[in-house]
Order: structure tokens, then C-alpha cells, then sequence
């Protein structure tokens, strides 16, 4: 179930108010993620890369409480579970908004992402509705074709956003290591550079396993 935090009693209450009022509230980090072991894991088992380190990098959002915390009017909400919201290429260059829910069992989150791939590129424009901008979802994408170490995101500062963007770049090797940069972009009301940190090391963890 959903948990509304009592702001006046919250430890983040000073930093939440602080931050809140900056006409830019949010904040990025890039990082590295060795990817060996994963890549390795999908190929032997014939799965999509992407869709393995998708799901991956969802179970470690599932599992940092700060990256499930949202603004809701003038509540925060912490949400039970968050989703996918992921932008999907075209052939033509275009990309749309897809959206697949969390699921603790890899094979059907696979199954929904490949339902959700194929609607994309069966569909033209942006596909922007309701479930593009879920509250209890991540706002993902890829840059298969260049890697990173920095980057930054368009913003409409007319809509109250707080939801967590995390941005995958193009795979490099290093020292016979599969290197890919991730972005992660949060509210700094929500999350401070502690709480990326658990994320990425989660995520790590994850894809190593």
C-alpha cells in the first residue's frame, strides 16, 4: 500500500522545503556500471540485453525507498511499487513513451517490454498518455550510440515533476570489461547523492549476480 509521510515530522522535512523552492530542484550523477557479467548472463540465455538490465536497474529502484518517494500535489508519496517508463526507437529515428509494470519474475517483464516495443514501432508520434506520466513510475532511456559523462534533461518548469530519470549510454570496453555510463537525475528534495549511491551499488550487485 501507498505511505503518505507526515512532512512535519519527516527527518527530510528542512531539505524537502529547501530544495522544493529552487526553480531547478533537480540534480545529476553520471556513473559507470560494469556490465561483464550481465551481457554474459543475457547472451547465454538469449535474452534482450536491454531488457535484462532494464528489469535489473527496476528491481534496484524497487528496493531504495527514496527512488519510490514522489510529489503529489502537496502530499509526498512513497509508492508501493514503481514502474517502467521508458522511451523505445524507431527505425525513422523517432521514439515514443512505453510502459511496462514491475514484475518480480524476469520472463514476464521480457514478454511485456516486447509487447510494448512493438506497439512503439507500430505507432507513430510521441505516444504521451496517462501511463507516460504515472507518478509511481521511472523515466528511462537509452543512448545506444553514445557514450557519456554528463548530461542533462529538458524540463517544463509549469508541471510539478519529482520523479527519478535514469539514462543509459552506449556500452565501451575497458580492460576487457563491457562499461556502460548511467545518468541518474532526482529531486533533491527526494534524494540526495547517499541515496544515488545505494541505487547504483544495488544495481551493480544486481548485475553481477
Amino acid at each position: 500500500m501507498n505511505k503518505k509521510i507526515d512532512i512535519s515530522n519527516w527527518n527530510r522535512k528542512e531539505h524537502f522545503e529547501f530544495f522544493s523552492s529552487f526553480d531547478e530542484p533537480f540534480f545529476g550523477i553520471v556513473a559507470e556500471v560494469d556490465c561483464t557479467k550481465a551481457y554474459i548472463q543475457a547472451k547465454e540465455n538469449k535474452h534482450s540485453f536491454f531488457a535484462y538490465y532494464l528489469y535489473r536497474s527496476l528491481q534496484a529502484v524497487n528496493e531504495v525507498e527514496e527512488f519510490k518517494t514522489r510529489i503529489s500535489g502537496n502530499d509526498v508519496v512513497v509508492f508501493d511499487e514503481i514502474h517502467a517508463a521508458a522511451t523505445i526507437g524507431r527505425e525513422d529515428g523517432t521514439f515514443g513513451f512505453s510502459f511496462v509494470h514491475f514484475t518480480s519474475e524476469f520472463k514476464n517483464f521480457q514478454e511485456a517490454l516486447k509487447e510494448e516495443v512493438k506497439k512503439v514501432q507500430e505507432s507513430t508520434g510521441i505516444r504521451l498518455n496517462e501511463d507516460a506520466i504515472r507518478l509511481d513510475a521511472i523515466h528511462f532511456s537509452t543512448i545506444p550510440w553514445q557514450s557519456f559523462t554528463g548530461l542533462t534533461h529538458s524540463r517544463n518548469f509549469k508541471f510539478q515533476d519529482s520523479t527519478p530519470k535514469i539514462t543509459f549510454g552506449k556500452m565501451f570496453l575497458r580492460d576487457g570489461k563491457k562499461i556502460m555510463p548511467v545518468a541518474v537525475n532526482v529531486h533533491h528534495g527526494l534524494v540526495d547523492a547517499f541515496h544515488v549511491s545505494k541505487f547504483l551499488d544495488v544495481f551493480q550487485a544486481l548485475m553481477d549476480e
